[in-house]
């Protein structure tokens, strides 16, 4: 028995596996980046295949070698687009995770990140687990899948160029990258900044002490203590970031 497919089909399904492909690098999901090549491959057409009835319907005119490879260009750009509006929400955990390393002084623990598979924080490698965690806990998978399914009702194949508002939309996320890591990352420097202070003023009080050898561990369990209370706000905060990302990608999807 011979099993014939049509071409436009065929291209139909190269074009939707090069968004997913780009959907996938920048999935957030602890471990994805360290996987054998051919599990992120079977992952990419299982994925492929369950949106099978999202796939474009090609004119009866075929496109030529070049006009497909331009597609698949953009169709690439835009999962990487969406995939790369998610990531930047858990890089704000882990700026902010790299920012309070530094001023406590988890920076002098190493180990390896299982996402990069280079020396990290010991901080940053926790905050890397709890917020790949928070992110399968909250479903924001399911919703990233939605998200990638509609996609194909308002950009079929070849249809998504690079606009000005994708553009500011993604630069837009980027920037509050920054300014929620400073966010998460101010009340543990403010309480090492005054303790240095009070160190500080007392080691000029009694000059005898020797408060260099204290403030180390000091400000390790300090820092360790206020992270403890302040996890069920970095929770929330979370889930209130995902709202607003998944909130522009729709909205993007809805211009």
């Amino acid at each position: 028995m011979t099993l014939h497919v049509p071409l436009g089909t065929l291209y139909g399904f190269l074009l939707v596996l090069a968004r997913v492909a780009g959907f996938i690098t920048f999935l957030p999901t602890p471990g994805l980046r360290t996987i054998p090549d051919m599990m992120r491959v079977v992952l990419a057409l299982a994925v492929t295949f369950a949106l099978a009835p999202v796939w474009p319907a090609l004119p009866s005119i075929l496109p030529t070698i070049g006009q497909l490879a331009a597609w698949a260009f953009l169709e690439a750009g835009l999962g990487l687009a969406i995939g790369l509006a998610v990531t930047f929400l858990t890089e704000s955990f882990q700026l902010a995770a790299q920012v309070l390393g530094l001023q406590a002084g988890y920076g002098y623990s190493t180990t390896i990140d299982p996402n990069s598979q280079a020396d990290a924080g010991m901080l940053q490698v926790m905050t890397a687990l709890v917020s790949g965690l928070l992110f399968l806990a909250l479903g924001l998978d399911r919703e990233l899948f939605r998200v990638l399914a509609a996609s194909f009702g308002k950009f079929p194949a070849g249809a998504w160029a690079p606009s000005t508002a994708n553009l500011d939309a993604i630069v837009r996320l980027g920037s509050s990258m920054f300014s929620l890591g400073l966010r998460l990352a101010f009340p543990v420097v403010a309480l090492l900044l005054l303790l240095d202070i009070s160190l500080a003023v007392l080691g000029r009080m009694q000059q005898q002490l020797q408060l260099l050898s204290l403030a180390f561990p000091l400000k390790m369990l300090a820092a360790l203590v206020l992270l403890a209370s302040l996890a069920p706000a970095f929770a929330r905060t979370f889930e209130d970031s995902a709202r607003q990302t998944l909130a522009v990608l729709w909205r993007s999807l809805a211009a």
